[in-house]
């Protein structure tokens, strides 16, 4: 969770800051798995890597393709499993709706109480850039929590 917290509220020079173009949610959310796990899944289409701003899988930048990439990878890089709340630890991503129907955020789970709740899950995000904030604090209508299972090191 270091990277997390190191740039909450900054941006790594190494990476595209995409407020303005829709936000940095995703990218930022990507940004800490790939500190956590260090493996990319150069695929083209399909894939979820970053080399240059112009030059990303889309499920580097977008919440719904992070979702399908992390929920259906099996080959390099990063894998996940949707579930509930009470299965969420630091490092998972958890998806918010703000409308009930589209997911639009992506923050990163920094923290977690003995029984994670709302309240207890601390946050780390870009875009409404944030840090140990809870879940409770946005005004969101569904949440989906993506529990990050392994790494995929091929």
């Amino acid at each position: 969770m270091a990277y997390a917290h190191r740039w909450a509220f900054g941006r790594n020079p190494a990476y595209y800051d995409y407020d303005s173009l829709g936000g940095d949610c995703t990218n930022f959310a990507s940004q800490v798995l790939f500190a956590g796990g260090g493996v990319m899944n150069p695929e083209p289409v399909y894939g979820w890597y970053y080399r240059s701003a112009n030059d990303h899988a889309p499920a580097w930048t977008g919440v719904e393709f992070l979702c399908r990439f992390l929920t259906g990878n099996a080959g390099p890089g990063p894998a996940a499993e949707e579930t509930d709340i009470s299965r969420v630890m630091p490092g998972d991503i958890v998806q918010l709706s703000f409308d009930g129907a589209a997911f639009g955020h992506s923050p990163v789970i920094v923290s977690v109480g003995e029984r994670p709740s709302p309240e207890n899950v601390l946050v780390a995000a870009h875009t409404f850039d944030t840090d140990n904030r809870p879940l409770n604090t946005y005004p969101y209508k569904r949440a989906r929590f993506l529990h990050v299972t392994h790494v995929n090191a091929w």
